[in-house]
């Protein structure tokens, strides 16, 4: 075996530890989410015993088995896919900022609820308004902002609903 070949210890070690923290990771996930994860039958078994273990010690060597058995495998497929469940998608991040700064825009001057029924012909401009109206009253009242989400509310689901016609 060749130095370059070689890898240390202490990366072994660490590498092991990381598979163990992503099997660690997918005994955690609701039984729908892991059903979506593709993995070979036997991560798949060891992972359904780990989650039905209760003592300390039987979880910590089966996390330690769980491990051992990605040792052997590509682990990047299913940490990939262990990743897009727990990241939202930078698109509904987006959608939901845009949705953020048409509300405080539409709060800031009622006149941009015209504005956003231009982009958004699938909006209701009254209920906008409406909305828009009974937040500010609202916000100088100080009272709870109800009005004030479900005008975020509003303004996301049509959103939202435009975004899902976009090829």
């Amino acid at each position: 075996m060749s130095d370059e070949n070689l890898i240390s210890k202490t990366r072994r070690k660490r590498q092991a530890h990381d598979l163990q923290d992503l099997g660690k990771a997918l005994t955690r996930l609701r039984s729908d989410q892991l059903a979506r994860i593709e993995m070979p039958d036997d991560l798949r078994e060891a992972v359904a015993d780990c989650r039905a273990m209760t003592k300390h010690e039987a979880i910590r060597r089966q996390l330690q088995y769980i491990g051992r058995i990605m040792r052997d495998m590509d682990c990047a497929p299913v940490a990939a896919q262990l990743e897009a469940l727990h990241a939202p998608s930078h698109r509904q991040t987006a959608l939901f900022h845009r949705a953020e700064r048409w509300r405080t825009d539409i709060l800031a001057d009622p006149g941009n609820v015209e504005r956003f029924v231009e982009e958004h012909p699938a909006a209701d401009a009254k209920r906008l308004r409406d909305l828009a109206t009974a937040a500010v009253a609202e916000r100088q009242a100080e009272q709870p902002p109800k009005r004030y989400r479900e005008l975020f509310q509003m303004i996301n689901d049509v959103l939202q609903n435009a975004a899902k016609r976009e090829p």
